[in-house]
């Protein structure tokens, strides 16, 4: 079985943050915002995961770190979406230039 070139997998590492950061940057959805930050922060478990397996294929330094991302990112959706629901059951919008305006 061969191996995927470390080049391959950081293309894709990079494509996914960009396409988040785009996300997060253009959009004005809440929701598709919190979206776009759990494609950034997937983007950088594939850049741990990657370079664990590259550089320290016997060590599980970039497989700790990315459980440790994914379990806050879990608590950050969890967190978000709450916000994200009594914003809409108090203002009727979840939209971002909306939540600018009102008052609390």
């Amino acid at each position: 079985m061969s191996e995927i070139p470390l080049t391959h997998i950081l293309f894709v590492s990079t494509a996914l943050f960009f396409i988040g950061l785009y996300g997060l940057l253009s959009r004005r959805n809440l929701i598709t915002m919190l979206m776009a930050i759990e494609l950034i922060l997937n983007s950088v478990n594939i850049n741990f995961l990657a370079f664990n397996r590259y550089l320290h294929p016997d060590q599980l330094h970039g497989v700790f770190f990315s459980l440790f991302i994914i379990t806050i990112a879990a608590a950050e959706a969890a967190v978000a979406i709450a916000v994200i629901i009594n914003l809409y059951r108090t203002h009727q919008s979840i939209d971002v230039e909306d939540a600018g305006e009102m008052k609390f």
